[in-house]
């Protein structure tokens, strides 16, 4: 379960930066939408003005000054496009580069949080597997060393539950495994070690639901 949610984590804040970042792509390839518009804009504008210019040159061999003035002011603001027009494509250009460098940022930077994603999952994985081992281990030794009391082995199955004890000393099974080494010393009529052995469950695990029948054990021993 808490592998889940780590993972869960992870992807959520992976999912996190992706989204932002394309979020600044976006925007990104708006503008530059737009300066494609402004610069087809600029480009159309520069055509119909060169039309102009060539209307004017066909007929400047009859019309005289006013026709010069007329082009003059035609080729002033062709020039003036054509500043326009380089200053929007150098924009454009650049604002092009800086979103395919910020793509590419990006991909770096995912891959890289994927890779740390994949080993964090591998570890824990890793982890998860030895946990589920040991529990197997755990619940395999204690029933081997129950089996052996069922089967009238008391002294192997003291034995075992014993090593059991040591072997997973943390495990919630202990006192169980303890009070069973109590029974198993009571049915070698061993009475003095059933009391010491039901005396320490009391002792070490009061709360424990062994307890209150090693208490019983005591008693009838």
């Amino acid at each position: 379960m808490r592998l889940r949610i780590t993972l869960a984590v992870w992807a959520a804040l992976l999912a996190g930066v992706a989204h932002a970042a394309l979020f600044d792509d976006e925007e990104a390839r708006r503008q530059i939408f737009q300066l494609k518009n402004q610069v087809e804009a600029r480009q159309k504008a520069i055509e119909e003005r060169l039309s102009a210019i060539d209307a004017r040159l066909g007929q400047l061999d009859s019309s005289g000054q006013n026709r010069v003035v007329d082009l003059a002011q035609l080729m002033e603001s062709l020039k003036q496009d054509v500043a326009k027009l380089r200053g929007l494509i150098e924009v454009l250009a650049n604002q092009t580069e800086t979103l395919e460098r910020r793509q590419k940022d990006l991909y770096v930077d995912l891959d890289n949080r994927l890779r740390r994603l994949e080993q964090t999952q591998s570890q824990l994985q890793d982890k998860l597997s030895q946990g589920e081992r040991s529990a197997a281990a755990e619940k395999q030794a204690y029933e081997t060393a129950l089996n052996q009391f069922k089967l009238g082995n008391y002294q192997l199955a003291i034995t075992s539950f014993q090593n059991f004890m040591t072997n997973f000393s943390s495990s919630e099974l202990v006192p169980s495994a303890q009070y069973w080494i109590g029974n198993a010393y009571y049915a070698m009529r061993d009475y003095k070690s059933a009391i010491a052995a039901q005396q320490k469950v009391v002792r070490l695990w009061p709360e424990n639901s062994k307890a209150p029948d090693a208490l019983l054990n005591i008693a009838s021993s």
